[in-house]
């Protein structure tokens, strides 16, 4: 298929590097804009939640209404992908969902805000990315493996990997659903044009590789936006460049630090800033370290398993986004007991 769109001077894989980076463009930029953030809408500021949720929750709805269209259509298939194999590392994905939930509760932002973060001058940022990437590289292929190959032996069985039902019900139920809530949270209609947006990118990501790049003599593999893996294999792709190629991966991550460094720039939201105290810079560490962990474990962060998991309709997507919600909102009682989290829920 990538041969007759007629790119005569590339490879599929070296098309990939400019697929990705014209996607991290788009999304650092509508990410800064929008301050694209599934914590803030979980256990942000009081005023702050349902709006930053329904922001959240409008990407999401354009995600699956998109992704599945470009099923229906033909265009791509998830049948092989890790999202639907047969046995479910049950234990890994709630593990990793919880540990993943927690520390982007310690960081204040998970991975992908974390990188937009950075891009407008967060020094905190930049610690957790690097602690975040050299744990998450240690839990694919170094010293925290075992970790992962152990929980990955507990499985469930699955005589199908895909949600009962079918999967035009449940694209209807969660795309009209996280639509619905939405429209009624209070959000910016701008935000949530924009958040829209910033969802078509998903399918974007998923038709670019596994549609428009397709080619079995140079495969590329599908994929979409992802910050967990990608993360990692930019850290060291940094310092080995002449060792290991660029991919769609390292793509995305400088795309998407460009695009939220030029909106900051040009809403002038640029501002240095770093750690207050050695306290919060061990509460970072830590958080960060969790997220390593825990995003290798459920197979992606809030917007690989999240965002561009769950338009496949997964069952092991759809476990890891919501291990990774009941972390945080675990994570935040433990924090601040007094609080009310997500959805109104009290604090006892």
């Amino acid at each position: 298929m990538f041969e007759s769109f007629g790119f005569d001077t590339l490879t599929a894989p070296q098309a990939a590097v400019w697929l990705g980076l014209a996607l991290g463009l788009a999304f650092g930029a509508l990410a800064q804009i929008t301050r694209f953030c599934l914590r803030r809408g979980l256990v942000g500021p009081a005023a702050e939640r349902r709006p930053a949720l329904g922001v959240w929750l409008a990407a999401l709805a354009t995600a699956v209404a998109g992704t599945q269209a470009a099923v229906a259509a033909g265009l791509i298939s998830f049948a092989d992908h890790r999202f639907f194999a047969p046995e479910l590392p049950v234990a890994a994905i709630v593990a990793g969902g919880l540990a993943f939930g927690s520390g982007m509760v310690l960081t204040r932002g998970c991975v992908s805000r974390m990188t937009v973060l950075l891009a407008s001058g967060n020094l905190r940022a930049l610690t957790v990315l690097l602690i975040f990437a050299i744990t998450a590289h240690a839990t694919l292929k170094g010293t925290l493996a075992p970790l992962r190959t152990g929980l990955g032996s507990i499985t469930l069985p699955l005589d199908s990997a895909a949600l009962p039902g079918g999967a035009l019900l449940w694209t209807a139920i969660l795309a009209l659903g996280a639509g619905a809530y939405a429209l009624r949270s209070g959000a910016r209609p701008l935000y949530l044009g924009l958040a829209a947006l910033l969802g078509l990118l998903v399918p974007a990501g998923w038709v670019g590789t596994g549609f428009v790049l397709l080619d079995d003599f140079d495969p590329v593999a599908l994929q979409s936006l992802s910050f967990t893996a990608p993360t990692a294999d930019t850290l060291f792709w940094s310092i080995a460049s002449t060792s290991i190629p660029a991919s769609f991966s390292t793509g995305l991550i400088g795309g998407t630090l460009l695009g939220a460094l030029i909106a900051a720039l040009l809403s002038r939201q640029f501002q240095w800033q770093s750690f207050s105290s050695p306290a919060q810079t061990g509460r970072y560490a830590v958080g960060a370290a969790l997220m390593g962990v825990g995003g290798v474990l459920a197979g992606g962060c809030t917007v690989g398993a999240g965002l561009a998991g769950v338009p496949t309709l997964s069952i092991a997507a759809g476990l890891a986004l919501a291990s990774i919600v009941a972390g945080a909102l675990i994570m935040d009682r433990v924090l601040n007991p007094g609080n009310a989290g997500a959805f109104g829920l009290p604090a006892e």
